[in-house]
C-alpha cells in the first residue's frame, strides 16, 4: 500500500479541519471561557500568538482551560509555519499536560482535554510529514474520545472533537478502509456532521466554532461552496477582521469560482500586517490572478511564495504554474525553463503538486488554449472562457487527449453557468471518450453528473454517476474524486436520508 496515498485524504480533511477543533467549558456540560480567557483566545484564533501570550502568562484563574488555549495556540503556529524545530519544543509542553491530565482523576475534562491534545499532536505529525506518528496519535484521540463519550454523553465539548475523527475517517477512500478498521478508526461523514450540529444547536460557547467547522465540511468534504462561502460570510459579519476566517473565506471563495471576490479578502488579509505571517496567501493570490489571465501578476505572487514559504508543500505545483503563466505569456523559454524547475522540486504530496507532478511526466505543456478556458472557468471569468473557447478550432487538438478536455472544459463552462442541459450532453461526451485512459476528466465528469442528478432529485441517477465515478481506476484525481463521491453515496443512503 502506498503510505502516501493513504495518508493524503486524512490530511486533507485534518488540517483544514484542525483549525477549530478546540473546545473550551465552565459547567459540566458546556464549558465558557471568563472575560481575561476570552480575550486570549480571540488573539489565538485571529493568528496573533505573542498577543495571546502576553495574556495566558499572567492567566491563572482556571489551569484546564489555559492549557486548552495554550495548546491551540501553539498548534496553530505549527500549521500556519511548518516549522519542524518550532514542534520540537511545544511538542515538549504537550507531552508535559498529557501527563499532567493524565494524573489527574478521569472526568469529562480531562477525557476531553486529553483527545483533543493527542489529536492536536497527529495534526501537527501530519503537516510535518511524520505519517505514523500521526496516525498513533489520531487513534489514541478517538479512543479517548469513546471513552468520554461513553462515561459522559451529555458532555457537549467533545462532540466536536467526535464529528471532526468521524469525518475525517469517513472521507477516506473505500480502498483504505480496511487499514482504518484494522486500527479501530470507524468514520462517517454525516455522523459527524450531526455531532457537529448538536454543538450548533446548543448554547455552548463554541457555538461560532462549530459553525466554522460545519461550513468547512460543507465545502471541503461535500462540494457544497455556495453555502459553505455563505456560511463562513455570516461568521466574517460579526468577526470582520478575523485572519482566520477571511483565509477560510479566500479558500471558499475560489472553490466557488468567485476569485474576484477572494481577492477582495486577500487584499483585506494584506492590510492586516500584525500575527502570524500568512505565506500560502501568496500562493493563492497567484492562482486568482492566472485564472484572471493577469500572468504577469501572478508570476510574482508564486515567486514571492517560494522565496518565504518554509515548508516544500506546494512548491512544486507553484513552479509548475510559473511555467503555465510564462507559456500563456508566448514565453517558451521561461515556460521551459521553471518547467524543468519544477521536476526537481518538493515533493507530490499535496494534492496540487500530485497533479503538477502527473503534467510533468507527460513532458509538456498543457494545451495553451484549454488552459485559458479551464483557469477563466474555474475563476469565475465566464465572458472571458467564452471567447477563448469560441476561437479553438480543430486544427488546436490534435490529441485525443485534447478533443476529450475540450467537450469537458464545455461541459464545465456550461455547468458553471447554469446551462445544465448542455453541461449534461458535454459530460457525458467527456465520460464516453476518456474510457480507459489516465485522465480526470471522465471521473470528474461522472462526480458532476451525480450532483446534478441529486440537485434534480433524481437520486437513483446520482447513485449511478456517483458510483461510476468510483469506477475510474487511474486518473490524477482519483482519491479526492473518490472520497467526493464516496461521500455522497453515504449522503443518499437510506439511513442518513431517514
Amino acid at each position: 500500500m502506498n503510505k502516501e496515498l493513504f495518508i493524503q485524504p486524512i490530511k486533507k480533511a485534518g488540517i483544514i479541519t484542525c483549525l477549530f477543533l478546540f473546545s473550551w467549558a465552565a459547567s459540566a456540560n458546556d464549558w465558557k471561557f471568563d472575560a481575561d480567557l476570552i480575550k486570549a483566545y480571540e488573539w489565538v484564533i485571529n493568528l496573533q500568538p505573542e498577543k495571546a501570550n502576553e495574556l495566558l502568562n499572567h492567566y491563572t484563574s482556571n489551569k484546564l482551560h489555559k492549557i486548552y488555549v495554550q495548546t491551540l495556540n501553539e498548534t496553530l503556529q505549527i500549521l500556519i509555519t511548518e516549522d519542524h524545530a518550532r514542534f520540537a519544543e511545544f511538542d515538549l509542553q504537550f507531552k508535559e499536560r498529557i501527563k499532567y491530565l493524565e494524573a489527574l482523576t478521569p472526568s469529562a475534562e480531562s477525557l476531553f482535554l486529553l483527545a483533543e491534545i493527542h489529536l492536536q499532536r497527529g495534526f501537527c505529525y501530519l503537516n510535518l510529514g511524520q505519517e505514523v506518528n500521526a496516525v498513533l496519535s489520531i487513534r489514541k484521540a478517538n479512543q479517548l474520545v469513546v471513552d468520554c463519550l461513553k462515561k459522559f454523553p451529555a458532555f457537549i465539548p467533545v462532540k466536536k472533537t467526535a464529528g471532526a475523527i468521524q469525518v475525517m475517517v469517513g472521507s477516506v477512500p473505500d480502498k483504505y478502509q480496511w487499514f482504518m478498521n484494522l486500527l479501530g478508526l470507524r468514520g462517517s461523514v454525516v455522523t459527524g456532521q450531526a455531532l457537529l450540529t448538536e454543538l450548533r444547536n446548543s448554547s455552548s460557547s463554541l457555538k461560532m466554532e462549530a459553525d466554522i467547522l460545519f461550513f468547512a465540511v460543507k465545502g471541503f468534504i461535500n462540494q457544497q461552496f455556495t453555502e459553505a462561502a455563505a456560511g463562513i460570510n455570516d461568521c466574517l459579519k460579526e468577526q470582520p477582521g478575523n485572519r482566520l476566517l477571511l483565509f477560510m473565506g479566500v479558500n471558499m471563495l475560489i472553490k466557488d469560482a468567485r476569485s474576484e471576490e477572494a481577492l477582495q479578502l486577500i487584499q483585506r488579509i494584506d492590510g492586516q500586517t500584525q500575527g502570524l505571517p500568512m505565506h500560502y496567501i501568496n500562493y493563492l493570490r497567484g492562482e486568482v490572478l492566472l485564472q484572471k489571465g493577469d500572468y504577469v501578476k501572478s508570476i510574482e505572487a508564486f515567486k514571492k511564495f517560494i522565496d518565504v514559504y518554509p515548508s516544500i508543500s506546494f512548491k512544486k505545483d507553484a513552479h509548475f504554474k510559473i511555467a503555465l503563466n510564462y507559456w500563456l505569456l508566448n514565453d517558451s523559454p521561461n515556460a521551459q525553463r521553471y518547467f524543468d524547475i519544477a521536476k526537481t522540486t518538493g515533493s507530490a504530496k499535496a494534492e496540487p503538486d500530485r497533479y503538477a507532478s502527473y503534467q510533468l511526466e507527460t513532458g509538456s505543456l498543457p494545451n495553451k488554449k484549454l488552459s485559458k478556458v479551464r483557469f477563466c472557468t474555474d475563476g469565475g471569468y465566464y465572458k472571458e472562457a467564452v471567447t477563448h473557447l469560441q476561437s479553438i478550432s480543430p486544427i488546436d487538438l490534435p490529441t485525443l487527449k485534447d478533443q476529450t478536455e475540450y467537450y469537458y472544459r464545455k461541459a464545465r463552462l456550461a455547468h458553471r453557468m447554469g446551462e445544465i442541459s448542455a453541461a449534461k450532453l458535454f459530460y457525458q461526451q467527456s465520460i464516453d471518450m476518456t474510457k480507459n485512459n489516465p485522465w480526470y476528466f471522465g471521473a470528474n465528469a461522472a462526480l458532476q453528473l451525480g450532483y446534478i442528478a441529486k440537485e434534480q432529485k433524481d437520486f437513483t441517477n446520482a447513485r449511478k454517476y456517483f458510483e461510476l465515478a468510483l469506477s475510474f481506476q487511474r486518473h490524477e484525481y482519483k482519491n479526492s474524486i473518490d472520497s467526493k463521491a464516496k461521500t455522497e453515496l453515504e449522503l443518499l443512503s437510506p439511513k442518513s436520508q431517514s
